[in-house]
């Protein structure tokens, strides 16, 4: 007797590059909803990053669509899809041009706006190829912008999830249109989605849905009793890309303090980025070279070893002149969940996640002397760190967990919610030893 279910709808996950080590957020949502049930067809924009990669990333099921590497085959590729859209969908195609012809009026980058055309037309075709009725992008610049025009072209409904940069360097109007013609946007802070109803006429902002990046507690229970590290030292570790708003330069500072205090520490940074010689020339002229290490990139299974390893985790974030700011770094959430103490700064939306005195402690941006007395502070008070990391763990469980966050975003995308309402009663740790 043959199965007469409907299958699930294919969701399009637009991406700009996939995978990037830097996105454990986004590889731990694909992971879950797929878990749930959902059938996800990845398209990246640019080819995926070089190792090291994340070992989860073989968990995935999903089909990745690249655009060609080469030249003359992007081409050929991009010049056969247009073609397909022309025919399949003549008016769709000129509305889509029309469009683009807008957007070319008002930015003087002419480039950058005509190249998201010539892959709006890539992705449509590729999506009316699968039978995707909905696309899904990551980050409200580049991909939301090529989603919207494929959606024009195609006439697919496209969603998005903002989330920091891209968020605050797009411009106002063009995140009110973008996000009139989706059919929702999902965004990772309270603090992002007050700023993003702001922009919002009354009756449109109930699309805007704050879905917090979730954090897979499985992989960070297996050893939360911390062990030494190979020195008799407290170790403090930081996470994070080397670049301006994640204020390295700041803690680095604080390091100093701390060596002029007499303060017996080792301090590792894990990430990788511009700033990396302009940051290791800091370490060697404060004199910190036994003490601050730059350790580069990391898979994610390395680094869980490392906050195991460590006694306090550190991170300064800062708004930048031009506006670039974190939203509540994931690494804040994976370190918290390591049952980690966190010392950070009360920039954009970490405060949600870390209260001053109940779940970490909260420095102003920027503040060298405060953070070195707050790092201080928790390598001389091992219960006080206890006190913080159990109530954290807490505070993630409540609202940070990767299986209720995909759910959640699992009920908005369209033709999902059915099997989000077939895996309701199934709790996270069942569904990652099915895997």
């Amino acid at each position: 007797m043959s199965d007469t279910r409907p299958s699930p709808r294919t969701i399009g996950y637009l991406l700009k590059r996939y995978p990037r080590l830097s996105e454990t957020f986004i590889l731990n949502e694909i992971r879950a909803l797929e878990r749930l049930g959902v059938t996800l067809h990845i398209f990246s924009l640019l080819q995926p990053e070089p190792a090291p990669r994340h070992p989860t990333l073989k968990e995935v099921q999903a089909h990745v669509t690249y655009l060609p590497q080469h030249l003359v085959q992007k081409i050929a590729a991009v010049a056969a899809a247009h073609t397909a859209m022309v025919r399949a969908h003549p008016w769709r195609y000129l509305r889509t041009i029309a469009v683009t012809l807008w957007w070319s009026r008002r930015v003087w980058r002419l480039f950058s706006v005509w190249k998201q055309f010539l892959r709006a037309g890539f992705i449509a075709d590729q999506c009316r190829r699968a039978g995707i009725e909905h696309l899904h992008a990551h980050f409200a610049n580049t991909p939301a912008a090529v989603a919207q025009l494929a959606s024009v072209m195609s006439g697919i409904p496209y969603s998005f999830t903002t989330h920091a940069k891209d968020l605050y360097l797009t411009r106002k109007k063009v995140l009110r249109k973008r996000i009139g013609s989706a059919t929702f946007v999902a965004t990772c802070t309270r603090y992002n989605v007050d700023y993003l109803r702001t922009l919002l006429p009354e009756n449109e902002q109930h699309k805007v849905h704050l879905i917090y990046h979730g954090i897979d507690f499985l992989a960070f229970e297996s050893d939360i009793d911390h062990e030494p590290c190979c020195d008799a030292c407290s170790l403090i570790l930081s996470v994070g890309r080397l670049v301006p708003k994640k204020g390295m330069a700041d803690l680095i500072a604080a390091c100093s303090v701390l060596q002029a205090r007499g303060i017996e520490f080792r301090c590792d940074i894990v990430g990788q980025g511009p700033l990396s010689a302009a940051l290791q020339a800091q370490i060697e002229s404060l004199g910190l070279q036994r003490s601050v290490r730059l350790l580069g990139a990391m898979a994610h299974d390395r680094l869980i070893q490392h906050y195991h390893h460590a006694d306090v985790f550190a991170l300064s974030p800062h708004i930048t002149e031009d506006g670039d700011r974190d939203g509540i770094p994931n690494v804040l959430a994976e370190a918290m969940a390591a049952g980690l103490p966190v010392v950070t700064t009360s920039v954009s939306g970490i405060p949600e996640l870390v209260e001053d005195g109940k779940t970490g402690l909260l420095v102003a941006a920027h503040d060298v002397d405060a953070l070195a007395d707050a790092l201080q502070r928790l390598l001389s008070n091992h219960r006080l760190g206890q006190m913080l990391s159990s109530a954290a763990r807490a505070r993630l469980k409540q609202d940070f967990d990767c299986w209720e966050t995909a759910r959640a975003l699992c009920a908005l995308l369209p033709g999902a919610k059915v099997a989000h309402m077939a895996y309701a009663s199934t709790s996270s740790r069942q569904l990652t030893d099915n895997t």
